[in-house]
């Protein structure tokens, strides 16, 4: 098994791809009216509109974004200073970091206009 796609459940389309292209230097692979989708090795962010996820995830439900942090996304980065200073310079907060944890790896850690988390690591 590997995985294939993860799909974020996003407020504003416009904002969310705009921040996907800017902090990850990606263009999409494909959008319609509803979702966005980004390639990152060989899987899938797809950021799709909150308005869509019920048909989507039914029974389930939506969690709002004040509901707070359930899952952080990891890539690899190769220096995370100098991935933080872009960072920075795009206008884009950092949540912590650049920081050196106890188990072997330098981290920073942003979140989307949605809440969702994602750890730049090396």
């Amino acid at each position: 098994m590997k995985l294939f796609a993860t799909t974020l459940f996003i407020a504003d389309l416009e904002r969310t791809k705009d921040f996907y292209s800017k902090v990850f230097d990606k263009t999409p692979v494909f959008e319609d009216p509803h979702s966005v989708v980004f390639q990152f090795g060989e899987s899938l962010i797809n950021l799709l509109l909150e308005s869509e996820a019920p048909g989507l995830i039914e029974p389930a439900l939506v969690a709002s974004k004040e509901s707070g942090a359930r899952a952080q996304m990891t890539v690899q980065v190769e220096d995370v200073d100098a991935h933080a200073a872009r960072l920075e310079k795009l206008g884009i907060p950092l949540v912590n970091g650049p920081m050196d944890r106890p188990w072997g790896i330098r981290t920073l850690l942003v979140a989307d206009p949605d809440g969702h988390l994602w750890e730049f690591a090396k």
